[in-house]
């Protein structure tokens, strides 16, 4: 695996190197020992798995407090993934980095504690699979809205159209008014 830096140093892109032939290929999707070197020095405790539609944008979710980090991947589709820093002590306070993750690409990203998350979907489908750091504490949820100008997410709605968010992501709050990590 190669481990790269992002426009924000904590959020790391993940590159995994593919043995291929023609009957296939094989790659290591995560080995502990190296992602603690190379990222972060934590466990992971929960594993999900979802599926949607072009178009369709799911984020930008945190908790807070019980902070989650986030090693996504795609393994059906694409989405074009997002992070935002809402750690106000941070030198990148409300910054974002994206990347375009795919089945193709195999790329992961790994989206520390402390940062909102959210992806949108520029493919027909698109399967989305991420381990985290804590679990799911629905009472700790929070939304930031996607389209904050304080933010200026460049999200690629030319490949997907106007986003469709779930009632939760619609009422998202600004970075002004987010409750964001000390």
């Amino acid at each position: 695996m190669e481990y790269l830096p992002t426009a924000i140093p904590d959020v790391v892109l993940c590159v995994p190197k593919v043995f291929g032939d023609e009957r296939g290929f094989f790659l290591e999707t995560f080995r502990e020992d190296e992602f603690q070197r190379e990222c972060a020095p934590v466990t992971f405790v929960q594993d999900n798995h979802s599926k949607s539609t072009r178009g369709i944008l799911r984020g930008l979710h945190y908790q807070n407090p019980k902070p989650q980090g986030k090693l996504v991947r795609v393994v059906e589709g694409e989405v074009f993934d997002v992070a935002v820093d809402m750690r106000k002590s941070s030198p990148t306070f409300g910054k974002w980095v994206g990347e375009f993750l795919s089945a193709e690409n195999k790329r992961q990203l790994w989206v520390p504690p402390g940062f909102a998350h959210g992806f949108y979907v520029t493919s027909e489908t698109a399967e989305f699979i991420y381990k985290c750091t804590d679990y799911y504490a629905p009472q700790h949820e929070h939304s930031l809205v996607w389209n904050d100008p304080a933010v200026g997410i460049e999200w690629p709605l030319h490949l997907g159209g106007e986003p469709q968010l779930s009632a939760k992501d619609e009422a998202g709050l600004t970075l002004a008014e987010a409750m964001a990590f000390e």
